[in-house]
């Protein structure tokens, strides 16, 4: 039976994502960045009931240009943050290889950084302060991959200069999947050598996922140094998430 509703929702989530390869190839280009940024949220809140993954939102997300800073588990973390206030993302280079969806990826207005390159990170926090005084609220993950949602892997702060430089508010997301047995559900985390096509199967036969988006409040960046933020950052985000720090942000 499980089975059965897992092949119906992967059924429905692939036209959904036909639809938005359509929305992209012929509406995007006639609409400004606002525009699409309210396609990119319905889409993914779309998505997500589509996956079987229920949105439970807590607090409010800040309506200016805004740098949000999220624990990291899965892909699913784009579509629920997308599916509450939509965000440019930064996100790893070889994203843009998958399949259509690193296509679609780039169309919603993502920002790719290649993180073995170590001077590229320079050239991404110059392109996220111009969209932040452009007035994009951009989304970034300072653990730099995925962790399996049990705890938080080490903050890097490179992409907090950004916020720093443009007197930008800063304001952190926990991030957490329970389902019907868990509290943090395995089906979530995309880690190790799992494959994407491995994580959309767990994800879609799970019992009772849901994708939990806390909206802590926002703070203000001026002056302040990175290392410091991030690792203020990443306390908050722990506490929200009752997990303990086990290790400095870097």
């Amino acid at each position: 039976m499980r089975s059965a509703l897992a092949v119906w929702r992967l059924g429905f989530a692939v036209v959904h994502l036909l639809h938005g390869t359509l929305i992209c190839l012929v509406i995007f280009p006639f609409l400004a960045r606002p525009k699409r940024m309210q396609r990119v949220g319905w889409w993914s809140a779309r998505m997500l009931r589509l996956l079987g993954v229920t949105l439970r939102p807590v607090g409010a997300p800040q309506l200016t240009a805004t740098l949000l800073v999220a624990n990291h588990i899965s892909w699913l973390d784009i579509l629920a943050i997308n599916a509450v206030h939509p965000a440019r993302f930064v996100s790893k280079a070889d994203v843009r290889a998958w399949p259509l969806l690193g296509w679609l990826i780039e169309c919603a207005g993502t920002l790719f950084i290649e993180r073995e390159r170590k001077r590229d990170a320079l050239r991404v926090v110059h392109q996220v302060a111009q969209a932040l005084q452009s007035g994009d609220t951009i989304a970034v993950f300072p653990e730099g991959t995925t962790s399996d949602g049990q705890g938080l892997l080490p903050f890097h702060a490179n992409l907090l200069q950004a916020a720093i430089a443009t007197a930008s508010p800063v304001q952190p997301i926990a991030l957490r999947f329970s389902d019907c047995d868990h509290r943090v559900s395995p089906a979530a985390a995309y880690v190790g050598d799992t494959s994407l096509l491995q994580s959309v199967w767990w994800i879609v036969t799970a019992r009772g996922l849901v994708a939990h988006v806390a909206w802590l409040p926002a703070q203000m960046s001026a002056h302040l140094d990175r290392r410091a933020l991030a690792q203020r950052l990443r306390g908050d985000i722990a506490l929200a998430l009752d997990v303990t720090e086990s290790r400095e942000a870097a």
